[in-house]
């Protein structure tokens, strides 16, 4: 089902899109919460779920939540039942354990089968690459700066890690000579920023590999890039977390490590020794 929602995406009227972008980025809530809810959460009305439905073939959206809801029991069959937190007293304890909880497995569903996949093939492109780039902008652009921090790791010969963008004091000339072999990470989280999204699409006509970290099928960026890790950032708080971005960034960096012929673990020593030397880490007073 979602393969054919991202597959008539392009081609749906507006609302029909807002309410297919929901389905393919709540799958659990489209599974257990009635329609008048969906659309209610998706800011759309309950016909216009009607309609989704009826576009992808169903008599009505009654027969997606069972789809659905099969998909759910399926894939979380064993799961152990979300502990009471909210009865251990204080509130603030409750707010605590339930926004760790949800990271917990948000970070936990990027070793399901299909999350996994995505992060092999990144890091196989990643593996074959010439000259990396990390980009991203406002709450990406530390994702993309730690990316290019432990990709640095494994730079060695001609071989160049660089951060672009005007955040990252090299501007976006640095990928003037960019071409194929060479490979950008780009991340992107909703609402997307324009500048990220022009220039992953100007570097993919210039034949870079394009590794995209957002959270959705539906993303621009997926529809540039070579590769792409969806991740989640949905928060039970007010902002939206970039915990998963961070945590899919270290796990491609581990496998590009492991397809690598660097050295990566020598590298990382040899770093730690020579920024020692130069005084960079603070030491106890004698």
């Amino acid at each position: 089902m979602a393969e054919l929602l991202v597959e008539r995406f392009d081609n749906m009227p507006p609302q029909l899109r807002v309410a297919a972008r929901f389905v393919l980025d709540h799958p659990k809530e489209v599974a257990l919460m009635s329609m008048r809810e969906q659309a209610h959460q998706a800011g759309v009305s309950h016909s216009t779920m009607m309609r989704l439905a009826r576009l992808l073939g169903l008599e009505g959206y009654e027969d997606m939540r069972g789809l659905y809801a099969r998909a759910l029991r399926e894939t979380i069959a064993g799961e152990p039942a979300r502990q009471g937190i909210e009865q251990r007293g204080d509130p603030g304890y409750s707010t605590v354990g339930v926004v760790a909880d949800t990271l917990a497995a948000q970070i936990s569903s990027l070793g399901e089968y299909t999350n996994a996949i995505q992060i092999v093939a990144a890091a196989d492109l990643l593996a074959r690459s010439r000259d990396v780039f990390g980009l991203g902008s406002r709450s990406a652009y530390p994702v993309a700066s730690h990316f290019v921090h432990v990709m640095s790791f494994l730079a060695g010969g001609d071989r160049k890690v660089t951060l672009v963008g005007e955040m990252a004091g090299q501007g976006l000339d640095a990928l003037q000579h960019a071409g194929r072999g060479d490979v950008l990470l780009a991340v992107g989280m909703a609402p997307y920023e324009r500048t990220t999204i022009d220039v992953a699409r100007q570097a993919a006509r210039q034949g870079v590999g394009v590794i995209a970290i957002t959270d959705s099928s539906v993303s621009p960026l997926t529809r540039i890039a070579r590769e792409t890790i969806i991740v989640t950032s949905n928060s039970q708080s007010f902002f939206r977390s970039m915990a998963p971005a961070f945590a899919a960034v270290e796990l491609l960096a581990a496998l590009t490590a492991a397809r690598s012929e660097t050295d990566a673990v020598e590298r990382v020593k040899q770093s730690e020794e020579q920024l020692a030397a130069f005084g960079i880490y603070w030491k106890p007073p004698r």
